[in-house]
């Protein structure tokens, strides 16, 4: 089943194409890469999927819904606005919010299904980068999203991701590596100047 669909969308940023003509289509219960150079179009075409910012074209669809975007969506693009004194675990409660609820014991899985301790007191201003980047999978994973959606930092996750896609989650990941994705994707797609195309063999 089509999830996602980007038909024909471009972005134009200074005058410059960012996306340019972008056509594809993502599959449930699959595991979808994306690659290129820095500065190709990854990020942007992640935030355009997610509803981050709008394409100058556009036509992407959430094929389940109709809707314009998916609605159960975790995403880990960039690092949230975490509160600098507090721990991993206080931070993520915090930010769960109206729209974002999840349990306690769904934010302790989280951290723990990404290597941090829910229990840590550690504040986050003391955190190192790895695991400030850990943090925010968790964030993006402990509502259980439909649709997840990452930029970097799969490759300790990979047992995960892939029960994720098997139990019919869809899952895109970015990353300047071909060789992390291939050994967990089933599609990959390479961007390049803003134009997407499929590698073949996947």
């Amino acid at each position: 089943m089509i999830v996602i669909t980007v038909d024909d969308s471009m972005l134009a940023k200074r005058e410059k194409f960012v996306l340019n003509n972008s056509n594809i289509k993502f599959e449930s219960g699959k595991i979808h890469g994306l690659v290129g150079r820095n500065k190709n179009g990854k990020k942007m075409l992640m935030k355009c999927i997610c509803g981050l910012i709008y394409p100058t074209v556009e036509d992407i669809n959430d094929s389940e819904t109709d809707s314009d975007f998916p609605d159960s969506l975790g995403v880990a693009i960039e690092t949230p606005d975490f509160i600098p004194a507090y721990s991993g675990y206080k931070n993520l409660k915090l930010m769960t919010g109206k729209k974002r609820v999840a349990s306690p014991e769904q934010i302790k899985k989280a951290m723990e299904m990404v290597g941090l301790a829910p229990g840590l007191k550690l504040a986050v201003n003391r955190y190192s980068l790895g695991m400030r980047q850990r943090l925010t999978l968790a964030y993006a994973i402990m509502v259980n999203p439909d649709v997840y959606i990452a930029k970097e930092g799969t490759s300790d996750m990979s047992e995960y991701l892939r029960s994720l896609g098997e139990s019919g989650k869809t899952i895109l990941i970015a990353s300047y590596s071909t060789k992390d994705i291939s050994l967990l994707c089933d599609t990959v797609y390479e961007i390049e100047k803003g134009v997407v195309s499929k590698i073949s063999g996947w």
